[in-house]
């Protein structure tokens, strides 16, 4: 007999089968993941006549895609000659792959403009011929390796990638066993301090995790990681896991959930999965560098690039069967996405921002503010007191320039320890602008360590920058990031140059000098007090860069022989705040006051107790919107 969920599938591919033309010859129907897949041996008929498959999707209210039964698809070698016979040479195809999970061939070239042609006629033509569905891409001014290695993985498990989507696809459209209602949080993690951040969200129905990071701050495990010893925490329950961005401390320990028995799905931007993984691959390498066994391996990544579902900003995706989901810019890092909840029919809207900027810098647009609803929102407040306003972006700009420049003027070397996402590129466009113009003493700048792949990755999306460097990319070919000025350290073996060479600048990862080749230069320049060090991100308390940056005279480090060591600290020391990617204190009140509709309740997490507690007072009695400072494991009822 017949479950509910198969009588429902049934009834979908009843009503699809009898709307449909029947020359197109439709062979099945599945749940992939959170939309519909229609198979057919002559997809292109469906493709031609859209329509017919948008007023289907306005009756059933589930996203549709039309894919090739994989019985009438070439072989991947005859598509893709076929594919290079259709295409122009002027529109300069640099790379083909196939994803068979998806029936989809990958096409980058430079103008892909020349391969979609008038009125979709070169896609159609490909998708006749060779039955793949063409996935039109521009080809990044840098190559990413990270990005070939996924493609390739993903290619090389099709079967299994397939199996996920199934059994993701029917977990979402199961049949609903409550009435939506008793709606709930729980602070895993994130809450009262900056690290760890994970948010447990509940129905009566559904489970979902908001993030699921680590503390980089702290050693001991029980402050290390989101406390998923809570009693509402159960991994077989969950229904799916939401990332905001690529940062550890809000992704770095989702690959444990599969290392524990999760089989669900992952959604965040395809930028944040990308660099989700290069992050959580540098998090294993630097674990086994510092002798630390890490709590989880390689296997578990891959297990959550399998299970990855990218999303584009702005698209509705149905993630459980009272649970919907859309991204949109948080204007942080590449990527970055405030989630928006919308749990029921208009029930009630949750806005969790995860770490956001709300202004615009040379990198990235500012964070949204609209939404169709709210109801509850979830903020971050790292800079939160009242102390915490940021000069201007111009002013730190030019604080950057002006510390730089008296730097090289006393023969000193700068050493900026960067995130090698967001903030390495931030300072890599101020750089290349000022130098440019003559404002910046002209000098060497040598970069190290993952910021050259995350660069990469940058220029794979450039529609998630900035307006100007995506128009300087796309339209003016200039890429910025491939500075004249700019020499990528492609060894370690060249460090001892540049430390013994001539006056310079060095940027290199980890931000919070803790591990990476940063490390190594700043043991060699801390004791010459002509050099500097320029700190542009957050650090977290208990990092050997908040240690510096509290200008303490000698600091501990572990040595090369891995036995622990003073360090004296007699170079300079600078903070330049107004780089950050979080907002101020500013920028977070005017982000609540600009958010529409106003919002009924804020909850105030991602920063140290006292700044919490300021910023929810303020909110609390100028705003006058109900706010709350969750505890850790703390659960409360919003319905």
């Amino acid at each position: 007999m017949a479950t509910r969920s198969e009588r429902e599938k049934i009834d979908i591919s009843r009503y699809i089968l009898e709307h449909v033309p029947k020359e197109a010859e439709v062979s099945r129907i599945e749940y992939e993941g959170p939309i519909l897949a229609v198979y057919a041996k002559k997809p292109e008929i469906l493709v031609e006549q859209s329509s017919i498959i948008a007023d289907i999707v306005n009756v059933l209210r589930k996203r549709i895609v039309i894919r090739s039964d994989p019985l009438v698809r070439l072989v991947e070698k005859e598509a893709e000659r076929i594919v290079k016979e259709i295409i122009l040479p002027e529109a300069e195809v640099t790379d083909i792959n196939f994803d068979p999970s998806l029936g989809e061939i990958i096409i980058e070239a430079k103008k892909p403009g020349l391969i979609i042609g008038r009125n979709g006629l070169v896609l159609q033509e490909i998708i006749r011929r060779t039955r793949w569905r063409p996935h039109i891409l521009r080809s990044p001014p840098l190559r990413s390796k990270i990005i070939v290695h996924m493609r390739h993985y993903l290619h090389s498990e099709s079967k299994e990638r397939e199996r996920i989507l199934r059994t993701v696809g029917e977990r979402i459209f199961r049949p609903k066993t409550y009435e939506v209602g008793d709606l709930r949080i729980t602070a895993l993690g994130g809450v009262q301090e900056v690290g760890r951040s994970a948010f447990l969200v509940q129905t009566r129905e559904s489970s979902v995790l908001l993030d699921c990071g680590i503390n980089p701050g702290s050693s001991k495990p029980f402050k290390l990681f989101p406390r998923f010893d809570a009693p509402t925490f159960e991994i077989d329950s969950l229904d799916a896991v939401a990332i905001s961005h690529a940062h550890l401390d809000h992704c770095g320990l989702v690959p444990f959930l599969y290392k524990y028995g999760y089989d669900g799905p992952v959604y965040c931007s395809a930028p944040t999965s990308n660099l989700m993984t290069l992050l959580q691959l540098d998090y294993l390498d630097v674990a086994s560098k510092q002798g630390i066994t890490p709590p989880y391996d390689q296997k578990d990544i891959r297990e959550c690039v399998l299970h990855t579902i990218p999303l584009r900003y702005g698209v509705v995706t149905d993630i459980a069967p009272d649970i919907r989901l859309t991204l949109h810019n948080a204007g942080h890092i590449l990527g970055s996405s405030v989630i928006h909840l919308h749990v029921g029919e208009g029930l009630h809207n949750i806005v969790y921002t995860g770490d956001y900027k709300y202004a615009r810098t040379m990198l990235l647009e500012a964070a949204a503010t609209d939404f169709p609803r709210v109801e509850t929102v979830i903020t971050e407040s790292t800079y939160g007191s009242p102390r915490d306003i940021m000069p201007s972006r111009v002013e730190a700009e030019e604080r950057l320039t002006s510390v730089i420049n008296e730097t090289l003027e006393r023969k000193g070397k700068v050493l900026i320890p960067v995130p090698a996402v967001g903030r390495a590129q931030e300072i890599m466009l101020v750089i290349d602008g000022y130098m440019r113009r003559g404002l910046m003493t002209e000098a060497p700048v040598f970069i190290e360590g993952m910021i050259s792949e995350a660069t990469a990755i940058h220029t794979a999306y450039p529609e998630y920058l900035s307006r100007e460097v995506r128009r300087s990319i796309l339209y003016d070919g200039i890429n910025p990031f491939q500075s004249d000025y700019f020499t990528i350290v492609e060894h370690p073996s060249v460090r001892q140059e540049i430390i013994d060479g001539k006056p310079c600048i060095i940027m290199a990862t980890s931000g919070m000098l803790e591990g990476g080749p940063v490390i190594e230069y700043f043991k060699s320049l801390s004791e010459d007090e002509r050099n500097t060090i320029i700190f542009v991100s957050y650090q977290i308390n208990g990092t050997l860069g908040r240690r510096v940056q509290k200008r303490l005279p000698e600091v501990t480090m572990i040595n090369s022989d891995g036995k622990m060591g003073v360090v004296k600290v007699r170079l300079q020391v600078e903070s330049i705040g107004g780089f950050s990617g979080h907002s101020d204190r500013h920028q977070i009140i005017n982000y609540i006051t600009h958010l529409r509709p106003k919002p009924e309740r804020v909850i105030v997490c991602h920063g140290e107790r006292a700044k919490c507690l300021n910023i929810a007072n303020f909110i609390e009695s100028r705003l006058r919107i109900q706010t709350l400072v969750p505890a850790i494991m703390e659960t409360f009822r919003l319905l």
